[in-house]
């Protein structure tokens, strides 16, 4: 049985611990936090799943390595310089950051060449994409050996031709996200309305097909050029850039909208993973291993009385 060193017990490494695990793999998570018996009984019940303090005791003997653990760059390069020294020369060492640079993650690490970003959309037991990143010292090896790891477990891994500060889903979220903060901002529209904007047509849309296959779309038979010199030669508006010092409106918006705490997050996360599976197949997607798992409870009320 391949084994798997997930590194970090937060909502990302239960998360690839549950596809994983569902998968086949012998999983090892490794954690300092006092309450891991806890959590994994809660989160991870009747998975092949043995838990570490020792982050060189779970290394030990690993096939991949998953990290998962805090964003900064401090507790990466200590945690990396472990990995490095504790697994065999061909095991590949995939962290899943948002943002930081595998150059910097790798930076006098003696496995730098081994080093590889294999960032997840959340939850990666679900959502299909995993960017696999290469440093400028990562090797074509490792690289390959992510991309048949993450295929094997039915994500779309997507290599990137080099690496760029957010790496390219989390930039174009970035920019999605200034533009709707901008827009609730200056009272063009609610909160709770934008979001169902979203899902009743870009979100639907771009599900089926992307930005650039829209615009072929878009343009009829003539394609995108005819789009681009129609539809879109006349947007020039200006699109304006949120204000940092008017964020709390804007929070406490979303948080009237959707609620907090331990019982709000478990409802909408409850009703996104629902959803996430529902479109999976039809789209196309590979159904992952852990969807047919009992993941949830019993579901209460119906998507028409919860708004998201």
């Amino acid at each position: 049985m391949s084994v798997v060193t997930i590194v970090g017990a937060g909502v990302i490494g239960l998360s690839w611990a549950r596809l994983f695990g569902a998968a086949g793999w012998e999983v090892r998570i490794s954690d300092p936090r006092p309450d891991l018996p806890e959590i994994a009984a809660q989160h991870l019940a009747g998975l092949p799943v043995t838990l570490y303090g020792d982050l060189a005791a779970a290394a030990d003997g690993a096939h991949f390595v998953q990290e998962a653990g805090p964003e900064r760059i401090e507790i990466k390069e200590e945690m990396f310089a472990v990995l490095a020294a504790h697994t065999r020369g061909d095991v590949a060492l995939a962290s899943s950051s948002s943002s930081l640079l595998p150059s910097a993650i790798a930076k006098g690490n003696p496995a730098a060449d081994r080093i590889v970003i294999g960032h997840p959309f959340n939850p990666p037991e679900l959502m299909p994409l995993v960017e696999v990143v290469p440093g400028p010292l990562t090797s074509a090896q490792a690289v390959d050996r992510a991309v048949e790891v993450y295929r094997a477990l039915g994500r779309m891994p997507i290599r990137l031709k080099k690496e760029i500060p957010g790496f390219v889903g989390n930039r174009l979220q970035k920019v999605f996200n200034d533009q709707a903060t901008y827009l609730v901002q200056q009272g063009v529209i609610d909160v709770a309305d934008l979001d169902d904007l979203v899902r009743a047509s870009l979100g639907l849309r771009w599900a089926t097909v992307g930005p650039f296959q829209s615009g072929v779309l878009g343009g009829g038979p003539e394609g995108m050029r005819h789009l681009l010199t129609h539809v879109a030669s006349q947007m020039t508006f200006e699109i304006g850039e949120p204000d940092p010092a008017g964020m709390d409106s804007v929070l406490d918006d979303v948080e009237a909208a959707y609620g907090t705490g331990e019982s709000a997050y478990e409802r909408l996360a409850g009703l996104r993973d629902r959803r996430t599976r529902a479109v999976l197949e039809p789209l196309g997607w590979q159904r992952p291993p852990a969807a047919d798992a009992a993941q949830e409870g019993p579901e209460t009320g119906t998507d028409s009385d919860q708004r998201v």
